[in-house]
């Protein structure tokens, strides 16, 4: 079952999980150079007798002071190392297996059963470990919040928000549960609507972006419609304009990496503030304007509607504002 949801739950790129709650000791390795080893440099060294670190994880031991040659510590990676001498490394785990740590974080909770809870995710939240950001992310502080979450899958972590989005998220506690969410979001019966503020004249007139996402061929770090990449449509409807901005509400109908942002920046329409599309800082805001503000599905347990809504947090209210003064900062639906 694990197996099935991790398949369900990867779209675009995903992080291979390492199993939560398990974080590595360090260990201590002693040796002593051999006649043939002579004249080596130590990192070379250092990888032939600990091979299941990488060469760059090593050095960083060395530069971290972690590495002892004949009782003085090795300053240098480069240095040349001589029969006879007795090296001393202390391993220390690398950032990747650290990430599954709990750390405990305040959590803005807007529900919570014994088979999950819905939490509003500021903007600058990374959702769960990656590269460049293996720790301080939310799956830690699920880990801290509650026991259960290291036995689940990516804590029950079961869809995504970018870093700079805020707003709702829905998790598990438990795997029966995690797997029912999966199922319904993969079935479209999870309603997702965001709040944006695009650049541009969007147009008065409801419409669809229905086009294919994959990873950008050029731009390995960006998302794009591409041939041949996983089906997507978002519906938009406009809220208004001033300033030269748009003001949207978007509802998923897939939930691909980026979607309401490549699907709008494939339009001429970018997000105000969202560098890695084409958008500008504009309206006060240095962040990607969109906020997740509406969560609507069915409880997995006994099927009562369960809906919530954010309203947008401060820095878009006021951008929000700018552009249609008179609207509340949760427009009417």
């Amino acid at each position: 079952m694990r197996a099935e949801i991790e398949r369900d739950y990867r779209d675009g790129a995903g992080v291979d999980e390492a199993e939560p709650g398990l974080v590595p000791e360090a260990e201590q390795r002693r040796f002593q150079v051999q006649l043939v080893e002579h004249g080596e440099r130590l990192d070379k060294l250092l990888v032939a007798h600990v091979d299941e670190f990488s060469r760059s994880h090593l050095q960083g031991l060395v530069e971290r002071g972690c590495v002892v040659v004949d009782g003085v510590v090795a300053t240098s990676s480069s240095r040349r190392v001589r029969a006879g001498q007795s090296v001393a490394l202390t391993l220390e785990p690398t950032e990747e297996s650290r990430a599954y740590t709990p750390e405990p974080m305040a959590l803005d909770l807007r529900f919570e059963d014994e088979h999950l809870l819905v939490l509003c995710k500021p903007a600058g939240l990374v959702v769960h470990p990656a590269p460049g950001n293996w720790r301080h992310t939310l799956l830690n502080g699920l880990l801290a919040h509650h026991a259960a979450a290291a036995r689940l899958p990516r804590a029950g972590i079961v869809h995504r928000l970018d870093k700079d989005t805020s707003g709702l998220m829905v998790v598990a506690k438990s795997l029966p549960t995690m797997t029912a969410l999966v199922r319904a979001i993969g079935a479209h019966n999870v309603q997702r609507e965001y709040l944006a503020l695009a650049h541009g004249e969007v147009g008065h007139a409801p419409f669809s972006v229905e086009a294919p996402i994959g990873r950008d061929p050029q731009v390995r770090v960006r998302m794009a419609v591409v041939a041949g990449g996983k089906p997507a449509r978002t519906d938009v409807a406009w809220l208004g304009s001033g300033e030269g901005v748009s003001a949207l509400r978007c509802r998923l109908h897939s939930g691909r990496t980026h979607q309401i942002r490549v699907h709008l920046a494939s339009r001429g329409h970018p997000l105000v503030a969202d560098a890695l599309y084409g958008g500008r800082p504009a309206l006060g805001l240095e962040r990607q304007a969109l906020h997740a503000t509406r969560l609507a599905f069915a409880h997995p347990v006994d099927e009562r509607a369960c809906v919530f809504e954010a309203p947008l947090p401060d820095d878009l209210r006021a951008a929000w504002e700018r552009v249609l003064p008179a609207t509340p900062a949760s427009p009417p639906r």
